[in-house]
């Protein structure tokens, strides 16, 4: 009786830690996972710190005569653990690092755009502020996620539906971004960005990967717009909370930062051959 006592609690700690391998390992996690949680975390107090004034201005809408948790912006709670179970999920630094810094690039041009020609607007008047940027790459591992994910649930599509599929999807929203950017054609910003879209959706170069990447940017983006235009953090010329044009524009930045990367992987392998 003492010995399968001893033995039982022998057992215990293994089978804990067997438990959590298991679910590390059903949740995807790699040694990078760990590392880019805590780049997150970093980044999330780096602009609290540095950008005190916004943090003291969600904290004065609390009423602290009334019970917090009620009153939390569950939200946005809900989409800070999505964002980081998403990015934790099969993380490899040497793949990531060069999507941060497409998403780093990519966001900023995108912000400036969109503020410059006032677009849209954000609660601080900046144009961009540059609290926001860093929030792209972030989503951009996000959407690298999702777009796994539905890779391998639609393994089984023949590939002539995703031909059709691009050309009915990206065509319309071309003409929902025309539509939408049309009072301010007559802006250089907006010439440069119809024109690169243009270019984007006239050269495919992977019909399946193309969808599936335009699906992920806009699933997260239905969930980061409705936030943001709800929460009067940005607000958009039409006053839509949000307008259909903007949760589609994330699928449609997450096709060109993908676009972007492989260009900048050919790129170096074309330039470490010839070395």
């Amino acid at each position: 009786m003492v010995f399968n006592q001893m033995q039982s609690n022998t057992l215990k700690p293994s089978s804990k830690l067997f438990s959590w391998r298991r679910i590390t390992s059903l949740l995807g996690w790699t040694r990078s996972s760990y590392l880019l949680l805590s780049v997150f975390l970093a980044t999330l107090f780096v602009i609290g710190f540095v950008w005190w004034p916004l943090v003291q201005g969600v904290i004065a809408h609390i009423d602290w005569r009334y019970p917090i948790w009620p009153q939390l912006d569950w939200l946005l709670f809900g989409i800070f653990a999505a964002m980081s179970l998403l990015i934790m999920a099969g993380a490899d630094l040497k793949v990531d690092a060069l999507i941060i810094l497409v998403g780093l690039a990519g966001g900023l041009v995108i912000e400036s755009w969109g503020t410059q020609t006032q677009l849209w607007t954000y609660y601080t008047f900046e144009r961009p502020p540059l609290w926001i940027i860093p929030a792209w790459p972030i989503a951009s591992l996000a959407i690298d996620r999702l777009f796994r994910g539905l890779r391998r649930l639609t393994a089984f599509v023949r590939p002539n539906v995703f031909r059709y599929l691009y050309w009915a999807v990206f065509v319309l929203f071309y003409a929902l971004m025309l539509s939408f950017v049309w009072p301010t054609i007559n802006k250089s910003f907006t010439w440069i960005a119809l024109g690169l879209c243009a270019v984007l959706i006239l050269t495919p170069t992977d019909y399946r990967l193309a969808v599936l990447t335009f699906i992920a940017g806009s699933g997260l983006g239905y969930f980061l717009e409705v936030w943001g235009t709800t929460r009067e953090c940005w607000t958009y010329y039409t006053q839509q909370t949000p307008p259909v044009f903007a949760v589609f524009a994330h699928g449609m930045a997450a096709v060109a930062f993908w676009r972007v990367g492989r260009l900048v992987v050919s790129g170096w392998s074309l330039v470490a051959s010839r070395l």
